[in-house]
């Protein structure tokens, strides 16, 4: 006979408990406050969302760290890394201090858009958790973020964080101070007598604070680091860092659960795909240029200021009087979005395709030309009115060329020998610009390597535009779409850059 154990409850009396009700007790869906604008995202949101503002937070959070990461690439200087993504958070993602408002932290406003940056941040965790480099990368990305905002911040303010938190640190007494006072003195560089006595002083583990070690600015005894208030923000770095990986781990082990959900998976695949670069298009309003008639025969003088995917299609169209069918694709809503217009689109191409007859061109050409346009097809694309310009991001990724094709990215698809060999035709022959676009290249920084030439070749004109302030660094932001390119290219050559705002390509939609 089969034992029966008194402690063991019986199966159906087993008392069962929601999940909900369990993870989310006292009380379900807590409607969180932001006393403070910095956030070390340790609580995950937990109120719902509509599913457009899911998308639109998480985009608009990846172009800022999108731009981080590409100032890194550059070896931009912290201060000048400050300078050029200060204005990009003040459009896509505002966090105003708790000064700015009588009301304080009280605001709807500011409630709002600390809510926006603490559901944009868990958003891409979960889209970027799902592989070590991904995760490696957001949180790089996401330290140098938190350490731009904790340099900026109010001092008061960020005081008041810092107390908020519940870090792993020891505040180091006055005796031990007075004990260790000449060691700290002599291993804490920049350091006066009187800020040994009267300064504040934390003990923590010395691993915690690594940047601070390797470059021989505290004093370490018994494997404790002695850290001064001036060094504060590598103590709350450093906390940030280790929570974040934390965090992702987790993350990455709840992701298979998703996948259960067909409304959130397809998001988060196209965020973690627009990593590298983020996806956008061309708004309507900016297919214009300011003072510029666009027709066919002013395509050739203008392909100076073309990017080299569309030099090289431009190039190849003008040698071989003809382009495979995705070359034209992509040149075609390449000249549309420049405001090219169908019938001179039409004309452009009947133009360069010598070798064919009239008859052969209607036949073959002339309908896709019109359907790219939306003038023919299925009622889907003509309310659209046709297909949009390719951004980057979808000439890296989608239809890869193969024989006797020029279409795609030459900084992907061409070796690093015929890269060169067409930088240098189209008049690129810095070598040090040469071989930073090798180095972009083979470190797969393909749209660095293109924004690398373009201020090679716009270096005169760029200065001249930071130095009268006609055009703020938003204006100048990392380019990822090919109309931008020329468009930006355009003004800056033609000296157009008295209202950049509204004559400039810069605003994206995505």
């Amino acid at each position: 006979m089969i034992r029966n154990d008194s402690t063991r409850i019986d199966p159906k009396r087993r008392a069962t408990i929601d999940y909900k009700k369990k993870q989310f007790a006292t009380p379900s869906y807590q409607q969180q406050k932001y006393p403070h604008r910095l956030n070390l995202y340790h609580v995950p949101p937990t109120t719902e969302i509509r599913l457009e503002d899911f998308e639109q937070w998480a985009i608009d959070r990846l172009r800022i760290l999108a731009e981080i990461e590409a100032c890194s690439f550059r070896n931009k200087t912290p201060a000048e890394t400050t300078e050029h993504v200060k204005p990009l958070l003040d459009k896509w993602l505002r966090l105003d201090a708790n000064s700015s408002s009588p009301q304080g932290c009280a605001d709807t406003r500011l409630q709002d858009q600390r809510r926006k940056d603490h559901y944009s941040h868990f958003i891409l965790r979960l889209a970027f958790s799902s592989t070590e480099d991904l995760r490696r990368r957001f949180t790089r990305v996401e330290g140098s973020l938190f350490r731009l905002r904790f340099q900026t911040e109010n001092v008061r303010e960020r005081q008041d964080f810092v107390s908020s938190l519940s870090l792993d640190w020891e505040a180091v007494s006055d005796r031990e101070k007075r004990t260790l006072a000449q060691d700290l003195l002599n291993a804490t560089p920049n350091l006066k007598k009187s800020d040994v006595e009267d300064g504040g002083w934390f003990k923590v583990d010395f691993e915690t604070v690594p940047e601070l070690v390797e470059t021989r600015r505290i004093f370490v005894k018994g494997g404790k680091a002695y850290v001064p208030s001036k060094e504060q923000m590598s103590i709350v770095l450093a906390g940030f860092h280790a929570r974040l990986e934390q965090g992702l781990e987790l993350t990455a082990r709840a992701l298979p659960r998703l996948d259960e959900d067909d409304r959130l998976s397809p998001i988060l695949n196209h965020l973690s795909n627009n990593f590298a670069i983020p996806d956008s298009t061309l708004a309507d309003s900016d297919t214009a240029l300011s003072g510029a008639t666009i027709h066919a025969s002013s395509i050739d003088p203008l392909s100076a200021h073309f990017p080299l995917c569309m030099r090289n299609l431009h190039m190849t169209l003008r040698k071989n009087n003809h382009l495979k069918h995705f070359g034209r694709l992509q040149y075609t809503l390449f000249l549309k979005g420049l405001g090219l217009t169908m019938e001179d689109c039409l004309i452009f191409w009947r133009q360069s395709f010598k070798l064919i007859t009239d008859e052969t061109f209607n036949k073959e050409y002339r309908y896709n030309i019109r359907h790219n346009y939306g003038d023919v097809g299925g009622d889907a694309v003509r309310r659209g009115r046709g297909y949009s310009p390719f951004s980057c991001q979808k000439i890296l990724t989608e239809h890869p060329p193969g024989s006797g094709e020029s279409h795609g990215c030459p900084y992907r698809h061409f070796s690093v020998d015929n890269l060169t060999s067409l930088l240098q035709v189209t008049g690129v022959s810095d070598r040090d610009v040469l071989r930073g676009v090798k180095e972009d290249v083979e470190k797969k920084r393909f749209h660095i390597a293109c924004n690398r030439v373009f201020e090679w070749a716009h270096k005169t004109e760029i200065r001249q535009v930071k130095d009268d302030g006609t055009w703020k660094a938003a204006d100048l932001d990392t380019i990822v779409h090919p109309n931008t390119y020329f468009k930006r290219s355009y003004l800056l050559k033609r000296g157009l850059a008295g209202d950049s705002r509204q004559s400039q390509a810069d605003n994206m939609e995505t």
